[in-house]
């Protein structure tokens, strides 16, 4: 089996990427001493990457594109991009649970740090691979290394991140209104999911409807029901009429990470971000359709 050596900046971003993360996760395994779920949350992060971008290597160094069972033009921007988010994900958790408040200058502290600098650096370098591996006007790429394609790994990354904020505890269940909010992420989740999955597989020819008009008419459904998450969510948690609480509660401040009001806010700021996520993959789809016809 040939071996195909190509060594230029993509192949050097890939390669600090995958380098920075394994250096990350095994100083945090090694001497860390982590002890809260977000420390398995980090590692997962750290290490996810690093083997998703060892594969993407090794798949391209052997030349085996041809043979994969999925799109390679599709795939590694799409990992890419995920990758990025989690390094980012975990350069920001990381620091706030086991670097901030320890002023022992300890080994363990330490390393805590440089597990924390080299995430950074992973997370440039993942971005780096994004902005190198994107579409450029007119140029022939995949779907997810076009502007709504990335858009979409976003909107589901923040899905996931809202997913993770209303089930510890449930923060759903005590109203229908707040209801109505956890089926709009659901929802929209699944179908931004599906057209990855669609577009990584290479299945959409297989759709009995013309794709881009799909995207287009998917695209504008999600910014309404955001929309109107995005106003339900503070309505319904944040008002007093409602049973909500407006100010912070002075407990939180003694809680170790973020209480269950910090949560409420994030997941209103987060549907917030994904409600313009969904409206800018709106306005681009719309282009992409009108330049195709």
């Amino acid at each position: 089996m040939a071996v195909v050596l190509h060594t230029g900046p993509l192949f050097w971003t890939r390669l600090c990427a995958m380098v920075f993360a394994c250096v990350a996760f095994s100083v945090a395994v090694h001497g860390g001493q982590l002890h809260h779920g977000t420390g398995d949350w980090c590692i997962f992060c750290w290490a996810f990457s690093f083997a998703g971008s060892l594969l993407v290597l090794l798949v391209e160094l052997f030349g085996l594109q041809a043979r994969a069972p999925i799109s390679w033009k599709n795939f590694p921007i799409t990992f890419a991009c995920y990758a990025a988010l989690l390094c980012l994900s975990a350069s920001v958790i990381f620091p706030l649970y086991y670097v901030k408040g320890d002023h022992s200058y300890s080994e363990v502290h330490n390393l805590r740090i440089v597990s924390t600098v080299f995430s950074c650096l992973a997370t440039v370098c993942y971005l780096s691979e994004v902005s190198i591996s994107k579409a450029r006007p007119g140029e022939v790429a995949g779907y997810m290394a076009t502007a709504p394609g990335l858009l979409k790994v976003c909107e589901t990354f923040v899905a996931c991140v809202i997913f993770v904020f209303v089930s510890d505890p449930v923060l759903y269940d005590r109203h229908d209104a707040l209801k109505y909010c956890m089926s709009v992420y659901c929802v929209c989740f699944i179908l931004s999911a599906a057209v990855i999955v669609l577009c990584v597989g290479e299945c959409t020819g297989c759709l009995p409807f013309p794709f881009a008009r799909f995207l287009s008419g998917y695209a504008l459904l999600a910014v309404v029901l955001y929309l109107s998450a995005t106003i339900v969510w503070p309505i319904f948690n944040f008002d007093n009429k409602n049973g909500g609480y407006k100010n912070r509660p002075s407990q939180c401040s003694n809680a170790m990470g973020l209480c269950q009001w910090d949560k409420t806010m994030a997941v209103a700021v987060l549907t917030g971000v994904n409600f313009l996520l969904y409206l800018a993959d709106l306005i681009t789809s719309a282009r992409l359709v009108f330049v195709s016809a």
